[in-house]
């Protein structure tokens, strides 16, 4: 399943997933130079799809990205400065750390990390 979200720019689409969460393009398509844009990126196994096109999803989606490494990356992202989002990690009552951060067209991305337990 690849979740798609919505998005109005593809400038701040880029600078949000690719500059600051640091996604890369793995495609690109329109239908004609003057049409909506729909994107496919991806960070490590994390695939999502990013469009323009009107009716196609609508914005304020939540997604769960299910992660490892969670404290490094959200420390990464700090470094970079962002103007827009200074995500921090909240530790949740069934055993997980999340950091959410809502991207420049209302949808949250969730970053999620499970607890490891250590055998007694």
């Amino acid at each position: 399943m690849t979740p798609t979200l919505r998005m109005f720019d593809v400038r701040k689409a880029r600078e949000f997933y690719l500059e600051f969460l640091g996604f890369k393009v793995d495609f690109e398509h329109r239908f004609e130079p003057d049409l909506p844009l729909y994107m496919g990126i991806s960070l490590g196994s994390v695939v999502l799809h990013l469009s323009e096109h009107h009716g196609g999803c609508a914005p304020g989606a939540r997604i769960i990205i299910e992660t490892t490494g969670l404290a490094d990356y959200q420390a990464g992202l700090l470094t970079k400065r962002y103007g827009y989002a200074r995500p921090g990690l909240e530790r949740q009552p069934w055993g997980a750390t999340i950091m959410t951060v809502t991207d420049p067209f209302f949808n949250w991305l969730v970053f999620s990390e499970d607890e490891v337990e250590t055998p007694a």
